[in-house]
């Protein structure tokens, strides 16, 4: 065990002590900081003093952050506990929907909610005053009938506004969610009694066990094969948590198509991230705990939360892959928010391009959980032509409704309606 040299810190002796609490909160979060890290921190900031915020800043995040995903946690945590004199007041709020003040001018941003359980964990909610009815005749009778559960409201919830323990829970849920999709026709025919072609060879073969009399005639039709799935998914910083969420989506599909091979859903299911660089993250799939699965895919992907290159991204889709995944008439879902500073007529092209490459191509857009959504942005409406389907995916229950989606013949989801906007 490594032995650490005393730490010099007299101008605030108090410092280290509020470096542990924010570490502690950082943990209930879901950041991986444990006590060597907390250490490292303590010493960091011994060495590089404490006379700007901005080296404070990078000075912790060095010591305690080691996951792209865990950057936007840490900047909301950083803010409230050391940077925001009202964050206990702001945080409140985010947690108590009844409560007036700071809440009520914009909604929670990205980890913001994560944060602000993390650091009240056991604080108590200030007590309001409740009238005492007078009498039993004063009693209101409400029909709780129409009321969600806590689970219909969670399987609503916006991903970016999850807490912690909702992430959690809507992990449990989408990992119990399953794709169907109805079987393709082939062009392999298979033994079928009831079929109508005549299968003369295996009507030959039958006739001559029993000295050549046809006493049997065998017939045969083209089998139904399962189609493959290929996902498209945007990891870029305003995508992260609902790729994130996607991803799992994507691997429960995956591993039940593997536990039900006596009648599987999807041929072969194919994993792409892209952000500034395209990766392939398929083999990572086949890893039953999704939490190694994407931890390990997390390793390899080096853009998680970087910019955005939508189009060089499909142009290395389209040139190094499509001819080995879309080959058999694959299904492919295209995850991303189309906020792309490319060129739009060179994204077109590929977009495009894939659209005629792909059985399907349906678009999974986040943005669209915003009543007032108009594809005014380039990329968006570029894309937005060639594209078969739009949807959103920015909850549990959007993911529920793909699957019926995909079921319908000739759905377009929003995309009339977007189209209109144009």
């Amino acid at each position: 065990m490594p032995e650490y040299p005393d730490l010099d810190i007299p101008q605030n002796p108090r410092l280290a002590q509020n470096i542990v609490h924010f570490a502690r909160a950082l943990r209930r979060a879901g950041m991986p900081v444990g006590t060597g890290r907390i250490i490292d921190a303590v010493r960091a900031v011994g060495a590089a003093g404490f006379t700007s915020r901005r080296d404070f800043y990078w000075t912790l995040h060095a010591a305690c952050v080691t996951r792209p995903e865990h950057r936007a946690v840490f900047a909301q945590i950083f803010r409230l506990y050391w940077r925001d004199p009202r964050f206990l007041e702001h945080m409140m709020g985010l947690l108590i929907p009844a409560m007036r003040g700071l809440n009520e001018d914009r909604g929670a941003e990205a980890a913001e909610k994560r944060a602000a359980e993390a650091l009240l964990d056991g604080a108590e909610a200030p007590d309001r005053d409740i009238p005492e009815p007078k009498d039993e005749d004063a009693l209101l009778e409400i029909d709780a009938s129409a009321t969600h559960s806590a689970r219909e409201q969670l399987r609503t919830l916006d991903f970016e506004q999850m807490g912690t323990e909702e992430i959690a829970a809507a992990r449990r849920m989408l990992a119990q969610l399953s794709l169907p999709v109805p079987p393709l026709p082939s062009r392999r025919m298979g033994a079928d009694a009831r079929g109508r072609v005549l299968d003369a060879g295996r009507t030959m073969r039958l006739a001559m066990r029993r000295g050549g009399e046809i006493t049997q005639i065998a017939h045969r039709s083209p089998r139904a094969r399962p189609p493959d799935l290929v996902v498209l998914c945007d990891i870029s910083g305003s995508m992260s948590q609902y790729s994130r969420m996607v991803l799992h989506f994507v691997h429960a599909v995956a591993n039940t198509q593997r536990a039900n091979d006596a009648k599987p859903g999807w041929g072969k299911v194919h994993a792409f991230t892209f952000g500034t660089r395209l990766s392939n993250v398929t083999r990572h799939l086949a890893t039953r705990d999704v939490d190694a699965a994407l931890a390990a895919a997390g390793r390899e992907v080096q853009d998680w939360e970087g910019g955005t290159r939508i189009g060089d991204c499909l142009t290395a889709f389209n040139r190094d892959w499509s001819r080995r995944v879309l080959g058999q008439g694959a299904l492919v879902l295209l995850i991303t928010d189309g906020l792309d500073r490319g060129a739009p007529d060179a994204l077109a092209a590929q977009v495009q391009r894939l659209q005629l490459t792909a059985r399907r191509l349906v678009w999974l857009n986040p943005l669209l959980r915003w009543d007032g959504f108009a594809p005014k942005a380039q990329g968006i409406a570029a894309m937005l032509p060639h594209v078969d389907m739009v949807l959103p995916c920015h909850s549990v229950a959007t993911l529920e409704d793909l699957a019926e989606a995909l079921a319908a013949r000739g759905a377009a989801g929003h995309k009339a309606r977007l189209m209109a906007m144009r």
